[in-house]
């Protein structure tokens, strides 16, 4: 394998076309499968030479963007998704080659590869190179690939300069993100207003509790764009949460939290992950579920129930809520608790939250990957939080089990 590709623009005929240049005379193979293109070169080798082929598997997004949409839409979407929180977590020695390499990743909208798959071609790595300038690209690379530039998994920028190892070096101090006008011009996908006000108001916030921020880091989506979770779906989580919470704290059995649910009729609500936690409740996963407490104090502020969110320098106490405004307890029916809900906070109040925690969790994972102390925040507190928030977003249109805190 050369390398992977990733790029901006669209344009598998220019791909063709710089392949036509580099390889005059050679057989040019074409196929199609799925949502992928294939092109193979066979370049013929003279006399007592064999034929040495390339590979290229090209495949682009279904909706071109210069954002990642909520819900996937195509499998390259969810591989840049992946992308973007895997370099979010390498330990960057520059922070802001990092963010700027992760704005870029939110606007590549085609990948392909370049595999030798017979003999080696010393023709692929000027190939490789006009390619990558031709088309803004940024290249993902292995220490063995003829352009590799460390001896670790690596990307390049389209002058083939390191921009980040997975041991956080850099060789450049900038990255240039361009990105096509048309794709401005979708009303939907613009940077509102709203998100640009929220985020800086988030960041203010931080600056002035002398937490780290980094600018280049994007935006929330905005209000247009975010349909948040039905008053009843908040409150139907927040009661299996404060049952499965019950048992990690050895107020229930798993049974008796089984039947409990069963009896509500509140089963069918439960996640696969939770399910295996009443079948099993050993010490390990009680004491993970133990922090599921922030996730059920930020519902219940979703809910109106608890007034603040408060700072996440400490953990909640649920017996802050009054015990007749809690899901579960003193007989009563949970249903009751989660038919009286017709609303929640407004969009504007959870997508601030969003926001905010969404940069203190980078914050605090920045401060984890230097091993430095964090004492304005406690990043056990935030991570909670932020996924309780992300899934009222609907972040990625993910289900509780699933979702992801990307930074």
């Amino acid at each position: 394998m050369i390398g992977t590709i990733y790029s901006h623009y669209n344009d598998f005929d220019k791909v063709c076309k710089i392949a036509e240049k580099h390889f005059p005379n050679s057989k040019f193979s074409f196929d199609f499968q799925e949502e992928s293109q294939f092109l193979t070169i066979e370049i013929k080798g003279g006399f007592f030479k064999s034929t040495k082929k390339l590979a290229i598997t090209y495949r682009e997004r279904k909706e071109p963007s210069y954002q990642l949409p909520q819900v996937d839409d195509s499998p390259l979407t969810a591989n840049l998704k992946g992308m973007y929180g895997f370099v979010s977590s390498l330990p960057a020695k520059n922070t802001e080659v990092q963010g700027m390499l992760m704005r870029k990743i939110l606007t590549m909208n085609c990948e392909f590869s370049l595999t030798q798959e017979a003999g080696e071609i010393p023709e692929a790595k000027k190939f490789a190179e006009e390619l990558a300038k031709e088309l803004d690209a940024f290249l993902f690379v292995s220490p063995e690939s003829i352009l590799s530039k460390s001896d670790t998994q690596h990307f390049l920028d389209k002058n083939l300069n390191l921009i980040l190892d997975t041991k956080g070096d850099s060789g450049i101090s900038n990255l240039e993100i361009h990105i096509e006008s048309k794709h401005f011009d979708k009303n939907q996908d613009q940077i509102t207003e709203d998100q640009k006000q929220r985020k800086n108001r988030s960041e203010s916030f931080l600056e002035k509790r002398n937490i780290k921020t980094n600018k280049n880091l994007p935006c929330v989506e905005s209000e247009a764009n975010t349909t948040i979770r039905s008053p009843k779906e908040i409150a139907q989580r927040v009661t299996v949460l404060a049952v499965t919470n019950g048992v990690a704290f050895n107020h229930l059995s798993g049974q008796e939290a089984t039947d409990y649910l069963k009896k509500h009729k509140l089963w069918d609500f439960i996640t696969p992950n939770e399910k295996d936690f009443l079948s099993d409740p050993t010490d390990e996963k009680k004491n993970y579920e133990t922090w599921k407490c922030e996730d059920i104090w930020t519902l219940m502020w979703a809910l109106n129930k608890v007034p603040e969110l408060g700072l996440p320098d400490e953990m909640c106490s649920l017996d802050n809520i009054p015990p007749e405004e809690y899901p579960i307890g003193g007989g009563k029916d949970p249903n009751t608790f989660i038919n009286s809900f017709s609303a929640s906070r407004s969009k504007s109040e959870i997508l601030d939250a969003n926001d905010l925690y969404y940069r203190i969790n980078w914050a605090c994972t920045d401060a984890r990957i230097k091993n430095q102390e964090m004492n304005e925040a406690h990043p056990g507190v935030v991570y909670e939080r932020h996924y309780a928030l992300n899934w009222l977003v609907n972040y990625m249109g993910q289900d509780w089990d699933d979702v992801s805190c990307d930074t």
